[in-house]
């Protein structure tokens, strides 16, 4: 079938929830993907940072195709023998003492709610039925219904109520707000916080916002939670962005200086290359004992083919040097970009870290601008699309080589400057 055919049939037969550039892949490797009619890509999304390893990566594959074979479920009533190595080996990669496997970004965002309220009222003292978590403006955490109680994105809220309650919403990067927050509000349990907003736009906070949150939330006996299901796994140039610049890539030697040691750390994505849904939350003993046998978990969660893909991920990671290669290319592309738009109206600013990148467009949210820029790139060869109107994200596998990169780079001037005549 051609690519206007298979758009037709997800069009009659799917339900509308998104809105997708025009092209159908159909295959994947590295750093490139090709559409149905035989046409390559630079693929500048990394599907929200879920292919950090780059497309059909051979050891995570491998990986799930040799589980597979053998034994792909047994649901969590009785034990299997690929989980608990996968528990060691995640646990000790991060420096927890627990983690409790799900399958999706969103479901382990819920976990870490639901455990954050349990410790609140179990260890914390919190009333029962009382706990408030703090949250950011602008944030991206999933789409549940409770998720979205706490967004101020009206697409993502509106209609879908009533609304979970129990959170506090303050501005992001604003740890003066977040001090108010603390002081007026005794009942509060934890503070969720992506370390850099994605969907926002790529938006990255100031230097020591997050030591300064997290030593915040200690002096009032609070939760630090941290969101790293887009920023986490070398993404952002190191392990964690709550690595800070320590630069800590494979062994992630924490720099006490920079390191935020979260109390509640939430992955997915590229916790499995984007073979497979393979979610985690980790947390040490003391918090993550509150969770006692049938209070939470899930069919799929820690299944055995999840837990031989997330350990293959991790290794390709860590043996791949991949969280340097992100901190070396994301300065190389920042600067090329900061170039690009010193020569051009059309875009205004960069920003990022490691190769979780943004332009701003200079145009406004509701003008369709940066999508006509993404349509124009797509054509020549990059696919990216806009967030919140006037913003494109360009995050690109960290497999990427440096003559990938800039092969990217002419692209994006190309199209930018056509833009222009």
């Amino acid at each position: 079938m051609t690519s206007e055919e298979l758009i037709q049939l997800e069009d009659k037969h799917g339900a509308h929830n998104y809105h997708p550039l025009e092209v159908v892949l159909k295959k994947g490797e590295g750093v490139h993907v090709w559409d149905v009619e035989g046409k390559k890509y630079y693929d500048f999304l990394s599907a929200y940072s879920a292919v950090n390893q780059g497309h059909c990566h051979p050891k995570i594959v491998g990986a799930m195709m040799e589980q597979a074979k053998t034994l792909t479920l047994t649901s969590r009533a009785f034990y299997n023998d690929a989980l608990g190595p996968y528990e060691k080996f995640v646990t000790e990669y991060f420096g927890f003492d627990k983690v409790l496997p799900m399958n999706t970004g969103a479901e382990a965002v819920e976990t870490a709610i639901k455990v954050c309220r349990k410790w609140a009222y179990e260890v914390k003292g919190i009333s029962e039925d009382s706990a408030q978590i703090i949250v950011c403006e602008n944030n991206f955490h999933g789409r549940t219904t409770t998720i979205v109680s706490f967004s101020n994105d009206p697409v993502a809220s509106k209609n879908f109520g009533p609304f979970t309650p129990g959170f506090i919403r303050i501005p992001y990067n604003d740890t003066d707000a977040l001090e108010k927050a603390l002081k007026e509000n005794q009942n509060v349990a934890g503070f969720l916080v992506e370390p850099i907003q994605g969907e926002a736009g790529v938006d990255v906070p100031s230097e020591g916002y997050l030591k300064k949150a997290q030593e915040l939330c200690k002096a009032n006996n609070v939760l630090f939670i941290a969101d790293e299901v887009q920023t986490g796994i070398a993404r952002t140039g190191s392990l964690l962005a709550v690595c800070g610049d320590c630069n800590c890539g494979n062994t992630c030697q924490k720099d006490p200086a920079s390191y935020v040691q979260p109390d509640i750390l939430i992955l997915g994505k590229a916790l499995s290359g984007g073979a497979y849904p393979v979610s985690a939350v980790l947390a040490n003993d003391p918090i993550m004992g509150v969770i006692k046998p049938g209070q939470h978990g899930s069919t799929f969660g820690g299944n055995p083919v999840a837990a031989k893909v997330a350990v293959a991920a991790l290794e390709v990671v860590r043996d791949e040097n991949l969280a340097e290669n992100a901190n070396r290319l994301g300065k190389i592309f920042r600067t090329e970009m900061q170039r690009i738009i010193d020569n051009t109206d059309l875009v205004v600013k960069v920003r990022g870290k490691g190769l979780l990148n943004a332009i701003i467009v200079n145009d406004t949210e509701e003008s369709e601008t940066a999508w006509n820029l993404c349509v124009a790139l797509k054509e020549n060869g990059l696919l990216a699309k806009p967030t919140h109107g006037n913003i494109i994200r360009f995050a690109p596998p960290l497999v990427m080589t440096e003559q990938q990169l800039m092969e990217c780079v002419a692209i994006i001037e190309k199209t930018i400057n056509s833009f222009e005549k």
